[in-house]
């Protein structure tokens, strides 16, 4: 069920309905129910495949918190296998097997291992991992083991962050389901701008960027410099609006019933560089692995050369687990080196004492940070969009071949239709412009009020209310007028 659609406004309206109108001993009940429901409108069967992870994780945590010794440990470690296991098998079989098919194959022998038809559940890894996070935090001692099945069940299939998350931990969500939430009318008002927002974001802004993303992407061999950059250009906001719009309607979902879910992303394209920039981008992830991986490695406390590989192992892994191809691997590693080599310019910068430098100097080196780090997530972004790794290196390879005479091109009518329209239409594509810029205008403010330790929706709220109504009658507007409604545009990390 997507969150663009009219059954999942059906269902919204009928599940927060049910949820206030029920007393509470009843509500985790239907809301456990409800986000089965939910997951089974995508493929009713892989349900047993959360079944399976959500008892194996319920009894490990229970045995965790009651064993000592290294019988503690072995219990996590069965937990863990038992996530990852499914995780690989479903998301990772065909990957590896085709690894060792190529490998044999350069041997000369033959790939005894045959492959298997699998669909990957909808949001496998982002479940898998908040149920890691579960079983860890219990061995670690941070949260007791929850003696609630149902609370528990609920906990990892919540139906607002069930698909693409955010992915939360136990000290901030299982308290939150034993809670009573008394209906809030400023607080619901809250959640459904958020929602409001969320669905202008998708429908509006990455779904209008798809088709210009598509034409290129698809087909990238046919197409050198400006539709390139164009297409490329297009992606980080479609991906973008995307996942945050996905993120800020589960986030203000849960927020109408009362439920907090954490932050996923802030504004990560105003970043000044590329560590600031994980902190902003997908930060429930990019917690997770700094917590239970990157702390787990070492982190920052060994030698600076261990330190730095570290690094490069998480983001890996992080490239990884977005994908099984070697696209996403290149991802994450030209992330993680990004990182590395920023480290290295920090400390390359500290010798030549950088703060004694002219003021003028200093601030147009300031100045420059923003764009470059932009500049640098969009080259990483090609490896991500593109369908393989021969696409993404032509598309680097090639971007900004040509751009002189392209733009000394762009009186040919047929050069324009075909290499920066890309086939959409003139209205098409300034419609795509002006969905940005609006995007970005608004980021500026929330940025500004952000600094200010503020809210948007705060200060709108103290507005007079003829504004405030003209803002939602405007949003409203432009989702129903400018939103690309289509069954077929899944979230794009539902793939993951």
């Amino acid at each position: 069920m997507l969150f663009n659609s009219i059954q999942f406004l059906i269902f919204f309206a009928v599940v927060t309905a049910l949820f206030f109108g029920l007393p509470h001993r009843f509500r985790w009940a239907m809301l456990l129910a409800a986000s089965c429901w939910f997951y089974m409108a995508f493929i009713p069967v892989y349900l047993l495949i959360l079944v399976f992870t959500i008892v194996i994780d319920y009894f490990a945590g229970i045995a965790i918190a009651g064993a000592s010794g290294t019988r503690r440990r072995w219990f996590l470690v069965a937990s863990i296998v038992a996530n990852v296991g499914v995780l690989a098998f479903f998301k990772y079989y065909n990957f590896l097997n085709d690894n060792l098919a190529h490998a044999l194959g350069l041997a000369g022998v033959s790939n005894p291992v045959p492959f298997l038809r699998i669909i990957l559940p909808i949001g496998l890894s982002f479940h898998t991992f908040q149920a890691m996070s579960y079983t860890i935090e219990v061995y670690r001692g941070h949260h007791p083991a929850e003696r609630h099945f149902g609370i528990y069940a609920l906990y990892v299939m919540f139906y607002p962050q069930l698909v693409a998350g955010p992915i939360e931990r136990p000290g901030n969500l299982l308290h939150q389901f034993h809670a009573r939430h008394d209906f809030d009318p400023a607080r619901v008002s809250d959640g459904l701008k958020l929602i409001l927002w969320g669905l202008f974001q998708k429908v509006v802004v990455a779904d209008r960027l798809a088709p210009f993303v598509n034409q290129v992407y698809d087909r990238p061999t046919q197409y050198e410099g400006l539709p390139l950059a164009l297409a490329t250009f297009f992606f980080a906001f479609q991906i973008y609006a995307d996942f945050a719009g996905y993120s800020d309607i589960a986030i203000g979902a849960a927020q109408v019933m009362g439920f907090q879910l954490m932050t996923n992303f802030r504004r990560p394209y105003f970043a000044r560089s590329i560590a600031e920039f994980w902190k902003r981008w997908h930060i429930s992830l990019s917690t997770w692995f700094r917590d239970y991986l990157y702390i787990s490695l070492g982190g920052n406390r060994v030698a600076k050369g261990r330190w730095l590989l570290n690094l490069m192992i998480t983001f890996v892994v992080s490239g990884l687990w977005h994908g099984a191809k070697w696209t996403f691997v290149v991802w994450g590693g030209l992330n993680g080196l990004y990182l590395v080599s920023e480290i290295w310019a920090h400390d390359l910068w500290s010798r030549f004492r950088m703060g004694s430098w002219p003021a003028w100097l200093r601030h147009s080196s300031a100045a420059l940070r923003m764009p470059l780090t932009f500049a640098l997530a969009c080259l990483a972004w090609v490896f991500f969009r593109a369908n393989s790794t021969s696409d993404a290196l032509h598309i680097v390879g090639h971007l900004f071949s040509g751009l002189g005479g392209s733009l000394s091109r762009l009186h040919d009518r047929e050069f324009l239709k075909a290499n920066v329209l890309l086939d959409q239409g003139p209205s098409e594509f300034l419609c795509a412009l002006a969905v940005i810029a609006g995007l970005l205008a608004v980021q500026v403010y929330q940025e500004r009020v952000h600094q200010q330790g503020g809210r948007v929706r705060d200060r709108l709220a103290a507005r007079p209310v003829a504004l405030r109504w003209a803002v939602y009658y405007v949003l409203i507007a432009a989702i129903l007028f400018l939103g690309a409604f289509n069954r077929s545009r899944q979230f794009i990390y539902f793939q993951f």
